[in-house]
Parts: structure tokens; C-alpha cells; sequence
């Protein structure tokens, strides 16, 4: 009967050690064929601009409006403006929708008129729709003038806001003239000195300052040494 149990117990610790076993090949052999392959190369590159010497890179100027609204096209600010639409009517006599009609809106006062029920945050900001203030409230509406009811983004390209300002004055009978980029690339009244070190112009340097003269040397017994005699002039010739 002990002789019986020994045997059967073996085989079942051995049918268990045998199950680990095969267990324990399937999980290598499996693993090894769905192993995910790690690629050499990443499939995305982000590129990262580098700053050289850790300093930040110099901001590019920003072109005047008298510039950009001298060289604007009509036609791509017309075609940029039909996005309006929805909200404003743009040839004369027609109605105001959402917003007012904008004929006539160049140098025109904010807030009044048209026959439109303007905001108070319109109305509070007052003056006038000049170049430079729709080129401003365009750029971001309701950055600008903070409560207005417009809620479009804006148009963030400085050139195509141009563009679209150049289209409203032409809706006019008598379009304000454009302002001249002359004016605003004219420098400062006065002018710039001249560098130090730079000759004028006329080729002539300056002249330097004379070097003071120096004291006579005291005599041996102390008193002042006497000025030396001047030379007697030449005598003049006799009139033939």
C-alpha cells in the first residue's frame, strides 16, 4: 500500500513538473515570435530650432502701415472681406444685418449713426475709423475694443489686413487719400550728429587745438628770466 502512494504521488509531481515545463516553453517560444521590433529610426522627427550662444533670435521689424497699404491689393482684400458677409453689407443704400453697413466707414466716427444699435464698449471708445485704428481693432476685435459684439478673430497677416482696408476705402464716393510711405520712413527731425572720430563732409579734418605755451624758466638767482627782445624789423625799401 506505501509502495502504491509512493508510485502515484510521483507521477503526479511528475505530470506537474512536466505541465511547468511545457507551460514554460509556450511563454519563451511566444515571446519570442510576438515581440514587438523596436525601430532604428523614429517614425516622427520634431525639430528643434537651436539657439546659438543661448541668446533668443532678434525679432524682425514690423513694416509701417503707410508701407503696406501702399503696395495692397484691392481685389485680395475684396475677396478676403466676402468672409464678412454674414454680418455686414458692404455697397451703398443697403441694410445693416449683425453688424452695420460698412460703406463710407473710412475717417468715419466709431459708434454712431448708420442706424445701427451700437455697444456701449463701442460707444465708450469714440474717435474715429482712421487707417491706423481699423487696422488695430482688425487685428484682434475684441482684444482691441474689450465688450464689443463682433466675434470674429481676426485677420492676424499684416499684408491681407492691408488689403482689406485698402478695399473699404474704396467704398466711398470720395476715398480717403492712402497715407504716403515716405512719412513713415523719414527720419528724425534734426538728424543724426556725426560719429565720433568721422571726418565732416567737405573731406576737411578738423583742426587740432594749439598746445599752451610754456612758462620762461626762472633765472639762477630766483627773479623771472626777461622776455627775449624781439627782432627790429627789416628796413623798408626807399621809393625810387
Amino acid at each position: 500500500m506505501e509502495s502504491f502512494n509512493s508510485f502515484e504521488l510521483n507521477k503526479i509531481l511528475g505530470a506537474v513538473l512536466g505541465t511547468c515545463l511545457i507551460v514554460l516553453a509556450l511563454s519563451i517560444v511566444s515571446g519570442g515570435l510576438f515581440a514587438p521590433k523596436v525601430p532604428a529610426k523614429p517614425g516622427f522627427v520634431i525639430a528643434v530650432a537651436k539657439k546659438e550662444g543661448g541668446a533668443p533670435a532678434a525679432k524682425q521689424p514690423e513694416v509701417p502701415l503707410p508701407v503696406l497699404l501702399a503696395k495692397a491689393n484691392v481685389e485680395k482684400g475684396k475677396s478676403t472681406a466676402k468672409q464678412c458677409q454674414s454680418c455686414h453689407t458692404f455697397a451703398k443704400g443697403e441694410p445693416n444685418r449683425v453688424g452695420p453697413n460698412l460703406y463710407n466707414i473710412v475717417d468715419e466716427p466709431r459708434g454712431v449713426g448708420r442706424g445701427f444699435n451700437f455697444t456701449q464698449a463701442m460707444k465708450s471708445k469714440g474717435g474715429k475709423w482712421t487707417f491706423e485704428e481699423l487696422n488695430k481693432f482688425l487685428t484682434d476685435p475684441r482684444g482691441y475694443i474689450p465688450g464689443t459684439a463682433m466675434t470674429f478673430a481676426g485677420v492676424k497677416n499684416d499684408q491681407t489686413r492691408a488689403d482689406v482696408i485698402a478695399f473699404l476705402d474704396t467704398l466711398s464716393d470720395k476715398p480717403v487719400p492712402l497715407p504716403k510711405p515716405e512719412a513713415a520712413a523719414a527720419p528724425a527731425a534734426g538728424g543724426a550728429a556725426p560719429a565720433a572720430g568721422k571726418a565732416p563732409e567737405g573731406g576737411a579734418t578738423p583742426a587740432k587745438p594749439e598746445a599752451p605755451a610754456k612758462p620762461a624758466a626762472p633765472a639762477a638767482n630766483g627773479k623771472p628770466a626777461p622776455a627775449p627782445a624781439a627782432a627790429p624789423a627789416a628796413p623798408a625799401p626807399a621809393a625810387k
